[in-house]
């Protein structure tokens, strides 16, 4: 009898014990040098969303030069005051701070991780641009006059000023109509999209713009395919960056389209915005009359 109840007091003891080192290896039960348990921050949601991370692009189909016979570039920009273009600087995860993370440390994903992305310094995507030139278009380093709290002294300090996302409200978008005869049908390609910054004086007033880096897009569908967009009809229908290009659900206006002379819209109506308007309204107009035309005739 006393074996028997030794044996189950075994038993239970071994029990314990496995317990005990389940509970300390399971994952967020962490065991700090003062002894400590430090508990898994609490879930921001009713489920983890991991659908987005595993998504994967749909590679272009390659069409043959032999099958376009009519091709045409355009520019266009993306402001992102407007009401269907305010995912684009989402506050938590606007747009432009998906790009530099990529940039700088690409997708750590244990499964399937990407090296950093590439940037260029023009829309031809010729210079790749470097980091410590990156990293100089995201801050700067300025000197100021401070006086010491201590000795009331006037002193040097190196101050980082980092860019601010807010002032980014514009992207340059460079894309390809093209008709493809082998699917008689009409397609844009989607090259490559800039964040612009403004050019401010000395005083603060904006003088002008320029494009921080270009993105070659077909290299960066990858990336934006596993970032999550705001989604104002349904917060449970993830959508990526991916969705909204392809999709092209965003709002824009032309300011430029190949011509002899490279120059811009606004080069040629530079004193009348309505008329600047007017002529980028009538470059899409003739796209699409292009197309109706085919069929048409």
């Amino acid at each position: 009898m006393k074996i028997a109840v030794k044996g189950i007091a075994f038993f239970f003891a071994l029990v314990c014990i496995a317990s005990l080192s389940n509970a300390q290896t399971l994952p967020g039960n962490i065991i700090t040098e003062s002894g400590m348990q430090m508990r898994p921050a609490p879930l921001d949601d009713i489920v983890e969303n991991t659908t987005a991370m595993k998504r994967r692009v749909i590679p272009y189909e390659a069409p043959r030069e032999a099958d376009i016979f009519w091709k045409k570039r355009i520019w266009r920009v993306i402001d992102v005051r407007e009401k269907m273009n305010l995912p684009f600087a989402y506050p938590p995860r606007p747009l432009l701070q998906i790009l530099i993370d990529a940039a700088n440390k690409g997708v750590e994903d244990p499964e399937n991780p990407l090296p950093p992305l590439r940037v260029f310094t023009e829309e031809d995507f010729l210079q790749e641009m470097d980091t410590a030139t990156l990293a100089s278009i995201l801050f700067q380093v300025d000197t100021v006059t401070v006086t010491d709290p201590e000795t009331y002294l006037p002193r040097q300090e190196i101050i980082r000023n980092d860019i601010n996302f807010e002032d980014v409200q514009r992207y340059r978008v460079k894309e390809i109509w093209f008709f493809d005869k082998e699917s008689s049908t009409m397609q844009v390609r989607i090259l490559g999209f800039a964040p612009v910054k403004p050019v401010k004086a000395d005083n603060g007033d904006i003088i002008g713009e320029r494009p921080m880096f270009w993105v070659y897009y077909p290299e960066a569908r990858d990336y934006l395919a596993r970032e999550r967009v705001f989604n104002a009809g349904n917060d449970a229908s993830p959508m990526s960056w991916e969705d909204i290009m392809e999709m092209r659900f965003f709002s824009s206006y032309i300011y430029k389209s190949s011509n002899v002379k490279d120059s811009r819209l606004q080069d040629q109506f530079p004193d009348s915005r309505r008329d600047l308007l007017m002529e980028a309204e009538k470059i899409k107009q003739e796209i699409f009359n292009f197309e109706q035309d085919l069929w048409t005739y």
